[in-house]
């Protein structure tokens, strides 16, 4: 009679932490554009969901945020960059949601377009490694770099400037924090920039970019993560659910002009 007390106490005792646990506001990291901007459309669209929205700042990483409770979930990164993360990180997170893409573009202050760039380039890159193998990608997509044959699938094979085999252009990689790609614009022929730190610097990718990554089939969908013991919390099945709601996706693609690409929900 003890221990069948005792265990229904402990049942009472987690059925109460886990109502207390749903009645705290969710905390959500997130990048200031387009991800905090989205969860603010959330926000008036669905007011009985407490959201409490904290937006990242350039040093620091949304996934240890998470790891050590400081945040309830993040919503800023791609499925590669997560995986990289924890083996980083030696811990294990959850998706709770796919949202939406924004293609990485390459910019340019001093030429028009691809064709018109002088021997010697100087291309300034992402130098997380994810990010890094998706830039080369990219620039191999638009004919300025050739990687080596046994990189055919970006999700899963990993590139550096060391697999590129052919360089017609003798184009000099320049390994740079993506934060700060945007203002490096001046001093590069190109730039590789992830769609947010576009958008932050007034860039419009879908107009602006000399060569924009394609959405179809793209393995890096911005997602929405957790931690596993947090994965069916109502409060993140509730944004999980805002977050892929054709309501989103219309504001998404209203707001944001192809610049960022909804990916889970049919139009409106």
């Amino acid at each position: 009679m003890k221990y069948a007390a005792f265990k229904l106490a402990g049942v009472a005792l987690s059925l109460a932490l886990a109502w207390n646990a749903s009645a705290e506001p969710l905390r959500v990291a997130a990048d200031p554009v387009p991800h905090a901007e989205i969860l603010k459309f959330i926000q008036k669209q669905d007011p009985k969901l407490d959201l409490k929205i904290v937006e990242l700042t350039s040093g620091v990483n949304a996934n240890e945020l998470l790891a050590n409770g400081d945040v309830d979930a993040n919503y800023f990164q791609h499925v590669p960059y997560l995986k990289d993360q924890e083996k980083a990180l030696g811990k294990t997170f959850a998706v709770a949601a796919t949202v939406h893409i924004e293609p990485l573009g390459i910019y340019s202050h001093k030429h028009k377009d691809l064709q018109s760039l002088p021997e010697g380039a100087t291309v300034a890159v992402p130098n997380n490694t994810t990010n890094l193998s998706r830039a080369l990608f990219l620039l191999q997509s638009k004919g300025l770099i050739k990687l080596a044959a046994k990189f055919t699938d970006p999700a899963t094979t990993l590139a550096t400037p060391k697999d590129i085999v052919e360089n017609p252009h003798k184009l000099k990689i320049l390994e740079v924090e993506s934060p700060q790609i945007p203002r490096s614009l001046d001093d590069v022929d190109l730039a590789v920039i992830n769609g947010n730190y576009a958008l932050e610097a007034g860039l419009t990718p879908a107009k602006d970019a000399l060569g924009l990554e394609s959405a179809e089939h793209n393995p890096y969908a911005n997602i929405l993560v957790t931690n596993p013991q947090l994965a069916n919390d109502p409060r993140i099945k509730a944004l999980a659910k805002d977050l892929t709601s054709p309501q989103v996706a219309e504001f998404i693609r209203q707001h944001y002009n192809g610049s960022v690409i909804p990916v889970s929900a049919p139009q409106s």
